[in-house]
């Protein structure tokens, strides 16, 4: 099994989300021995952002690109390989002002490349993608009831369009409503881990 782990909390060693990811990844490497993980954290060395430099690096073709853009695109082609060889995707995803950190937000829009990792169809986008388990780890600083709740959907939206349809959230919340609820919403999250088949 190869797990990549993706962390994108800009905590460091205080993130909740990471500690949650990192319980996930032991979790699975404990019940897969011989596992191998991959982590790759764009909170402490963010991917660039997508840029106008960047789209015109990618929509150059290949055998065309200067030496910048050819540096550029592998940094993307990286993310990309990463992605495809795993098994299993666990991503860190701390609630930043109710949307996912721009470091995740730039590791999508880095994987997520037309003819690679999606394709157009007749019948619409289909992810490319397929046959990856995906677990995200989310801490937040409230309590968000599902059908209001900001961050998920949009992630849920991303990893579909990827063919990243099996999926599972696992929840640290109420990290900012004081001492008691913040142990409360650990304490789910481990028991949500320790659940995990």
């Amino acid at each position: 099994m190869n797990i990549l782990q993706i962390n994108s909390s800009l905590r460091g060693t205080q993130s909740e989300s990471t500690r949650v990811a990192n319980a996930i990844v032991a979790k699975l490497a404990a019940a897969n021995p011989g596992a191998t993980v991959t982590v790759r954290d764009v909170g402490a060395n963010p991917h660039p952002v997508l840029d106008e430099a960047a789209l015109g690096a990618l929509f150059t073709p290949a055998d065309q690109r200067t030496a910048a853009q050819a540096a550029r695109v592998a940094l993307d082609d990286t993310l990309i390989a990463e992605a495809q060889a795993a098994d299993v995707i666990v991503l860190g995803a701390p609630m930043y002002n109710f949307g996912m950190p721009i470091q995740l937000k730039a590791w999508f829009d880095a994987v997520a490349r037309a003819g690679v990792t999606f394709r157009y169809t007749e019948n619409g986008p289909e992810g490319l993608l397929k046959n990856k388990k995906v677990y995200v780890a989310t801490a937040r600083g409230g309590v968000y009831p599902a059908d209001a709740d900001p961050q998920v959907p949009h992630i849920r939206m991303l990893l579909n369009f990827l063919g990243l349809a099996d999926h599972a959230f696992i929840y640290s919340a109420a990290q900012a409503m004081g001492p008691e609820a913040a142990a409360q919403g650990q304490a789910d999250a481990d028991a949500a881990v320790a659940a995990l088949a």
